[in-house]
Protein backbone atom coordinates (compact mmCIF):
# COMPACT_ATOMS: atom_id res chain seq x y z
CA UNK A 1 0.00 0.00 0.00
CA UNK A 2 3.05 2.52 -0.08
CA UNK A 3 1.74 4.82 -2.98
CA UNK A 4 -1.67 4.14 -1.56
CA UNK A 5 -3.11 8.09 -0.81
CA UNK A 6 -4.19 6.83 2.71
CA UNK A 7 -0.43 6.19 4.27
CA UNK A 8 0.82 9.23 2.32
CA UNK A 9 2.37 11.84 4.82
CA UNK A 10 -0.32 14.43 4.06
CA UNK A 11 -1.50 16.50 7.30
CA UNK A 12 0.88 18.45 9.78
CA UNK A 13 -0.10 18.70 13.72
CA UNK A 14 -2.21 21.79 13.83
CA UNK A 15 -4.30 20.49 10.72
CA UNK A 16 -4.86 17.40 12.71
CA UNK A 17 -5.79 19.07 15.69
CA UNK A 18 -8.15 21.09 13.97
CA UNK A 19 -10.34 18.48 11.95
CA UNK A 20 -10.33 16.15 14.98
CA UNK A 21 -11.25 19.54 17.25
CA UNK A 22 -8.58 18.55 19.81
CA UNK A 23 -5.37 20.80 21.52
CA UNK A 24 -2.01 20.36 19.09
CA UNK A 25 -0.14 19.71 21.79
CA UNK A 26 -2.19 15.81 22.52
CA UNK A 27 -1.96 15.74 19.23
CA UNK A 28 2.14 15.60 18.87
CA UNK A 29 2.35 13.72 22.35
CA UNK A 30 0.24 10.81 20.14
CA UNK A 31 2.24 10.78 17.16
CA UNK A 32 5.45 11.77 18.34
CA UNK A 33 5.44 10.90 22.01
CA UNK A 34 7.31 12.49 25.28
CA UNK A 35 10.01 12.23 27.57
CA UNK A 36 9.60 8.36 28.88
CA UNK A 37 6.51 8.26 26.79
CA UNK A 38 6.27 6.39 23.40
CA UNK A 39 4.14 7.32 20.21
CA UNK A 40 0.96 6.00 19.97
CA UNK A 41 0.89 6.06 16.46
CA UNK A 42 3.32 5.41 13.78
CA UNK A 43 3.42 8.90 11.40
CA UNK A 44 4.93 8.49 7.86
CA UNK A 45 6.87 11.17 8.28
CA UNK A 46 8.79 12.88 11.41
CA UNK A 47 11.69 15.28 9.41
CA UNK A 48 11.65 17.74 8.66
CA UNK A 49 8.25 18.18 10.08
CA UNK A 50 6.12 15.66 11.29
CA UNK A 51 3.13 14.72 8.84
CA UNK A 52 0.42 12.37 9.29
CA UNK A 53 -1.61 9.97 6.90
CA UNK A 54 -5.53 9.91 6.38
CA UNK A 55 -5.03 6.50 8.34
CA UNK A 56 -2.95 8.45 11.27
CA UNK A 57 -6.14 10.75 11.00
CA UNK A 58 -8.48 8.27 11.55
CA UNK A 59 -6.81 6.62 14.36
CA UNK A 60 -6.27 9.46 16.44
CA UNK A 61 -10.86 10.12 15.95
CA UNK A 62 -10.80 6.99 17.52
CA UNK A 63 -8.09 7.63 20.37
CA UNK A 64 -9.97 11.00 20.52
CA UNK A 65 -13.11 9.50 21.41
CA UNK A 66 -11.46 7.46 24.13
CA UNK A 67 -10.26 10.71 25.55
CA UNK A 68 -13.79 11.85 26.29
CA UNK A 69 -13.51 9.98 28.94
CA UNK A 70 -11.38 12.01 31.13
CA UNK A 71 -10.14 9.40 33.63
CA UNK A 72 -8.12 6.91 31.03
CA UNK A 73 -5.01 6.48 31.34
CA UNK A 74 -2.77 6.88 27.94
CA UNK A 75 -0.19 4.39 28.89
CA UNK A 76 -2.62 1.46 29.75
CA UNK A 77 -4.41 2.13 26.68
CA UNK A 78 -1.03 2.29 24.60
CA UNK A 79 -0.77 -1.50 26.41
CA UNK A 80 -3.97 -2.37 25.20
CA UNK A 81 -3.05 -1.32 21.73
CA UNK A 82 -0.53 -3.25 22.08
CA UNK A 83 -2.28 -6.75 23.08
CA UNK A 84 -4.86 -5.92 20.10
CA UNK A 85 -2.09 -5.79 17.75
CA UNK A 86 -1.01 -9.43 19.25
CA UNK A 87 -4.63 -10.80 18.37
CA UNK A 88 -6.11 -9.32 15.33
CA UNK A 89 -6.99 -11.01 12.52
CA UNK A 90 -5.88 -8.65 9.96
CA UNK A 91 -2.81 -7.70 8.37
CA UNK A 92 -3.48 -4.10 8.34
CA UNK A 93 -4.84 -3.85 11.90
CA UNK A 94 -1.26 -4.66 13.01
CA UNK A 95 -0.33 -1.62 12.06
CA UNK A 96 -3.32 0.33 12.79
CA UNK A 97 -5.08 -1.64 15.37
CA UNK A 98 -7.47 1.09 16.32
CA UNK A 99 -8.70 1.52 13.15
CA UNK A 100 -8.86 -2.42 12.88
CA UNK A 101 -11.95 -3.94 10.91
CA UNK A 102 -11.72 -6.36 14.00
CA UNK A 103 -13.18 -3.62 16.03
CA UNK A 104 -16.13 -3.93 14.22
CA UNK A 105 -16.78 -7.00 15.50
CA UNK A 106 -15.21 -8.84 18.73
CA UNK A 107 -11.76 -6.68 18.78
CA UNK A 108 -13.40 -4.02 20.41
CA UNK A 109 -14.19 -6.30 23.08
CA UNK A 110 -10.91 -7.74 23.47
CA UNK A 111 -9.22 -4.20 23.76
CA UNK A 112 -12.33 -3.19 26.54
CA UNK A 113 -11.80 -6.53 28.28
CA UNK A 114 -7.48 -5.47 28.44
CA UNK A 115 -7.64 -1.84 29.41
CA UNK A 116 -10.45 -2.86 32.07
CA UNK A 117 -7.83 -5.33 33.60
CA UNK A 118 -4.56 -3.16 33.42
CA UNK A 119 -6.84 -0.37 35.54
CA UNK A 120 -9.72 -2.22 36.97
CA UNK A 121 -12.19 -0.13 35.59
CA UNK A 122 -15.80 -1.14 36.15
CA UNK A 123 -18.49 -3.02 33.58
CA UNK A 124 -20.15 -0.15 33.91
CA UNK A 125 -16.90 2.14 32.89
CA UNK A 126 -15.78 -0.37 29.92
CA UNK A 127 -20.03 -0.28 28.61
CA UNK A 128 -19.43 3.67 28.27
CA UNK A 129 -15.83 3.76 26.77
CA UNK A 130 -17.74 0.89 24.37
CA UNK A 131 -20.35 3.16 23.64
CA UNK A 132 -18.15 6.11 22.39
CA UNK A 133 -15.74 3.60 20.28
CA UNK A 134 -18.94 2.35 18.42
CA UNK A 135 -20.21 5.73 17.81
CA UNK A 136 -16.77 6.82 16.19
CA UNK A 137 -16.35 3.58 14.51
CA UNK A 138 -19.86 4.35 13.01
CA UNK A 139 -18.14 7.42 11.38
CA UNK A 140 -15.78 5.36 9.30
CA UNK A 141 -16.38 3.84 5.70
CA UNK A 142 -14.02 0.89 4.60
CA UNK A 143 -13.59 -0.66 1.52
CA UNK A 144 -13.96 -4.12 0.83
CA UNK A 145 -11.17 -5.26 2.65
CA UNK A 146 -11.82 -3.43 5.99
CA UNK A 147 -9.42 -0.66 5.61
CA UNK A 148 -11.07 2.67 6.24
CA UNK A 149 -11.86 4.87 2.92
CA UNK A 150 -13.65 8.03 4.45
CA UNK A 151 -14.34 9.52 7.58
CA UNK A 152 -16.82 11.92 9.05
CA UNK A 153 -15.38 13.82 11.53
CA UNK A 154 -17.69 15.00 15.01
CA UNK A 155 -18.66 18.54 14.04
CA UNK A 156 -20.00 18.84 17.65
CA UNK A 157 -19.28 18.09 21.43
CA UNK A 158 -21.74 16.29 21.56
CA UNK A 159 -21.88 12.89 19.94
CA UNK A 160 -25.35 12.20 19.85
CA UNK A 161 -26.28 15.92 18.24
CA UNK A 162 -23.05 15.45 15.18
CA UNK A 163 -24.60 14.85 11.42
CA UNK A 164 -22.77 13.18 9.12
CA UNK A 165 -22.94 15.83 6.44
CA UNK A 166 -18.84 16.65 6.09
CA UNK A 167 -16.55 13.86 4.77
CA UNK A 168 -12.57 13.70 4.82
CA UNK A 169 -12.12 11.47 1.78
CA UNK A 170 -7.96 11.23 0.83
CA UNK A 171 -9.39 10.91 -2.84
CA UNK A 172 -11.53 14.56 -2.70
CA UNK A 173 -9.43 18.02 -2.26
CA UNK A 174 -6.48 16.55 -0.89
CA UNK A 175 -7.83 15.22 2.17
CA UNK A 176 -9.30 18.13 3.15
CA UNK A 177 -12.94 18.18 4.91
CA UNK A 178 -15.82 19.01 2.28
CA UNK A 179 -19.77 18.84 2.49
CA UNK A 180 -20.42 14.94 1.67
CA UNK A 181 -21.12 14.43 -1.80
CA UNK A 182 -19.63 17.34 -3.49
CA UNK A 183 -15.94 18.82 -3.53
CA UNK A 184 -16.85 21.81 -1.95
CA UNK A 185 -13.82 22.73 1.10
CA UNK A 186 -15.35 23.66 4.22
CA UNK A 187 -12.26 26.10 5.06
CA UNK A 188 -13.73 27.81 1.74
CA UNK A 189 -17.16 28.67 2.58
CA UNK A 190 -15.79 29.16 6.39
CA UNK A 191 -13.44 31.87 5.06
CA UNK A 192 -16.53 33.25 3.33
CA UNK A 193 -17.93 33.31 6.39
CA UNK A 194 -15.95 35.11 8.12
CA UNK A 195 -15.47 38.03 5.20
CA UNK A 196 -19.90 38.82 6.00
CA UNK A 197 -21.59 36.36 4.21
CA UNK A 198 -24.37 34.47 5.54
CA UNK A 199 -25.57 31.11 5.51
CA UNK A 200 -28.48 31.26 3.34
CA UNK A 201 -26.13 33.36 0.89
CA UNK A 202 -23.48 30.73 0.52
CA UNK A 203 -26.33 27.97 0.43
CA UNK A 204 -28.19 30.08 -2.37
CA UNK A 205 -24.62 30.20 -3.67
CA UNK A 206 -24.09 26.77 -4.13
CA UNK A 207 -27.18 25.26 -4.58
CA UNK A 208 -26.83 23.18 -1.13
CA UNK A 209 -28.93 22.85 1.83
CA UNK A 210 -28.36 25.65 4.83
CA UNK A 211 -28.18 22.68 7.64
CA UNK A 212 -25.39 21.40 5.28
CA UNK A 213 -23.65 24.97 5.21
CA UNK A 214 -23.84 25.61 8.88
CA UNK A 215 -22.26 22.46 9.73
CA UNK A 216 -19.22 23.57 7.01
CA UNK A 217 -18.71 26.61 8.78
CA UNK A 218 -18.78 24.61 12.51
CA UNK A 219 -16.41 22.16 11.48
CA UNK A 220 -14.02 25.03 10.88
CA UNK A 221 -14.85 27.29 13.38
CA UNK A 222 -14.77 25.34 16.48
CA UNK A 223 -12.06 25.73 18.82
CA UNK A 224 -10.63 22.55 21.13
CA UNK A 225 -11.29 22.46 24.76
Amino acid sequence: MASDPRECPAYTIREAAHYLNLPPATIRWWAVGRGEYPPVIAVPQQDPIVLLSFLNLTELHVLATIRRRHDVSMPKVRRAIEYLKQHTRHVSGRRYPLISADLETDGLDLFLDHYGQLVNISREGQMAMRDLMKAALHRIHRDRDGVPIKLYPFTRSSIADAPSLVVIDPRISAGRPVIVGTGLATNVLAERYKAGESVRELARDYEREEGEIEEAIRCELRTAA
